[in-house]
């Protein structure tokens, strides 16, 4: 069992990087499970058993944050020391206001019941285009990272942003399809 890999991306034998094959991810999640699960180490000693669950856990825990886009940019972000959501947490004033707009709509649009409205339905179809957009934001920028470093801590910086954003549009959807 070799557990002392650094980061979710190495547990799972694939490329750090923002664009992922979610076949792959998956196939590799299934094949290391296996070998990993504690089932396969009843014989071994209590160390083995321990080690196993250990292991297993943080596989599971690989696989849960790299198979969601935003939590994967984050992590991502992380490994590369770009800033969290605390250390910079400023949004463009327009795009609070439009957020906002888009709440009282949504609201608007809960209260009235009506799920099956062509304007419920536009609504859920301009938030998730807008969310694909800002993951293909998210995958360019992660792919041209600079390796000079003022440069790269503004492009961090700037993935920062988009996360922050992204995170808005997502709690909208899924208001909206509560």
């Amino acid at each position: 069992m070799n557990g002392m890999q650094r980061d979710h991306f190495e547990r799972l034998g694939l490329p750090r990087r923002f664009a992922l094959n979610e076949a792959e991810l998956e196939r590799n999640y299934l094949i290391r499970s296996q070998e990993l699960h504690p089932d396969h180490h009843q014989s071994g000693s209590t160390a083995q058993q321990r080690a196993s669950l250990e292991l297993t856990a943080q596989l599971n825990e690989a696989a849960h944050v790299l198979r969601d886009p935003f939590r994967r940019g984050e992590y991502l972000l992380q490994l590369y020391g770009g800033p969290t959501a605390s250390e910079q947490k400023e949004m463009p004033a327009d795009f609070l206001e439009e957020m906002l707009d888009l709440r009282m709509e949504i609201e608007e649009l809960r209260e009235s019941g009506e799920r099956d409205s062509a304007a419920f339905k536009q609504m859920e179809a301009s938030l998730c285009e807008r969310r694909l957009s800002m993951i293909g934001e998210l995958e360019r920028r992660f792919d041209s990272l600079p390796n000079e470093e003022a440069q790269r801590r503004t492009v961090l910086s700037r993935i920062r942003s988009t996360l922050n954003a992204l995170k808005y549009v997502q709690n909208l959807l899924r208001d909206l399809r509560q």
